[in-house]
């Protein structure tokens, strides 16, 4: 199948000269499939190495890397008159958000269509091509150096695969939602994705995601609170992963010890002397700034374990989430979890099990039978629902 493919016509655009007439033919189009290729492992920020566009008619991969200003491409990808369709977009989208603080919408994500459509809730790419245009895909460049120079024709071909087939399935993915009724109901999980909070860092929360906080409690999570700001400044600040500037491990050690000298700071265990060189005055202010706070100031852990009998309704929420999963032909893990019911049991509301169309198959339904609305039975060797008046 790969053999019959005509990669004559594609585009390598690697001048500013050649961006500016590509974005001119992109004028009329009114949708584009979208990919790109980044690295991430020694930065903070994603590192943009190649921009992939396709229409009906042509498809490009543009080299940001040797175009001094991409600004024209931008120009066409932030433009609301034009459809960005794109496969697990969040990464790409947040790549898009901070090179200008706005969001290429609308959007039309095809790994949450396939999940409406009965493809699991995370449906590979090659997959998805396979499925819904029946070509099986070459995987062989999937781990490829993006920031190297030359890129070979093998590697172009497997990033420029990426969006010719893309377009071409989406009339037939958009069509089977048209069919079932089910091309609205992704209209909130696409909203969703172009929401600029989503990709903003909130500092409030960092604490949360330090790995070992759980532990802790009072002052000492108040001083991983405010490590976990100090450490996502210097991150961005010199553009590399958070956990090269301080390891999750090293933070929780420094909050439960408490330093409050140079020495004490230099003698815990794994700590670089370089580390304590250059912030050894910020640290240990940070630790005291922290022990001063009031309870009342303290970050409080929000760990809430169901009952034995919690336990329970969870079981029977869960067996009518898997009946309305199978009804509609989506997995249970597409509509929610096993932890979200917990929370639902618990008494959370604000979640996504009960907001748009994950409410109309299942998230309605069990509310009705968490508020005695709903009955589950057993008939002839099935699970059945009967509505209490």
């Amino acid at each position: 199948m790969q053999k019959t493919i005509d990669y004559s016509q594609d585009l390598f655009i690697d001048t500013d000269a050649g961006l500016a007439t590509f974005c001119q033919s992109l004028a009329e189009a009114d949708i584009l499939a979208v990919d790109t290729e980044f690295i991430r492992e020694k930065t903070y920020y994603s590192k943009l190495c190649l921009i992939q566009i396709a229409t009906d008619t042509q498809v490009a991969c543009i080299d940001p890397l040797a175009i001094k200003n991409i600004d024209p491409l931008l120009d066409i990808l932030y433009d609301p008159g034009k459809l960005k369709l794109m496969h697990a977009a969040r990464q790409d989208m947040e790549i898009f958000y901070f090179m200008r603080k706005q969001l290429p919408c609308p959007l039309f994500d095809t790994q949450i269509a396939a999940t409406v459509l009965g493809h699991g809730d995370q449906i590979g790419y090659s997959t998805l091509i396979e499925v819904f245009g029946g070509i099986k895909l070459d995987k062989a460049h999937a781990r490829t150096d993006w920031q190297q120079r030359p890129l070979q024709t093998a590697q172009l071909r497997y990033a420029a695969d990426d969006v010719r087939f893309l377009i071409a399935v989406y009339p037939t993915i958009r069509d089977k939602l048209i069919a079932v009724q089910r091309l609205d109901w992704l209209n909130e999980d696409f909203n969703t994705l172009c929401q600029p909070e989503l990709y903003e860092i909130n500092e409030d929360t960092l604490w949360q995601r330090v790995s070992g906080h759980q532990r802790l409690k009072g002052n000492k999570l108040a001083i991983v609170q405010q490590l976990a700001i100090w450490r996502e400044h210097q991150a961005i600040q010199r553009n590399r992963p958070r956990k090269w500037i301080m390891s999750d491990d090293l933070l929780i050690a420094i909050a439960k010890q408490c330093p409050a000298s140079p020495m004490e700071l230099n003698n815990i265990r794994g700590i670089s002397p370089r580390l304590v060189e250059e912030h050894q005055a910020t640290l240990l202010g940070i630790i005291q700034q922290a022990e001063k706070l009031s309870p009342e100031a303290w970050p409080r852990l929000k760990i809430q374990r169901t009952t034995a009998a919690q336990d329970a309704i969870c079981d029977a929420a869960m067996a009518l989430l898997r009946r309305c999963s199978s009804q509609n032909q989506i997995s249970s893990a597409a509509l929610t979890t096993r932890k979200e019911i917990e929370k639902i049991v618990m008494g959370e509301r604000d979640t996504p099990l009960l907001h748009g169309w994950r409410a109309e198959l299942a998230g309605n339904a069990i509310l009705a039978l968490l508020n005695g609305e709903l009955n589950l039975r057993v008939k002839n060797g099935e699970l059945i629902t009967e509505t209490l008046s």
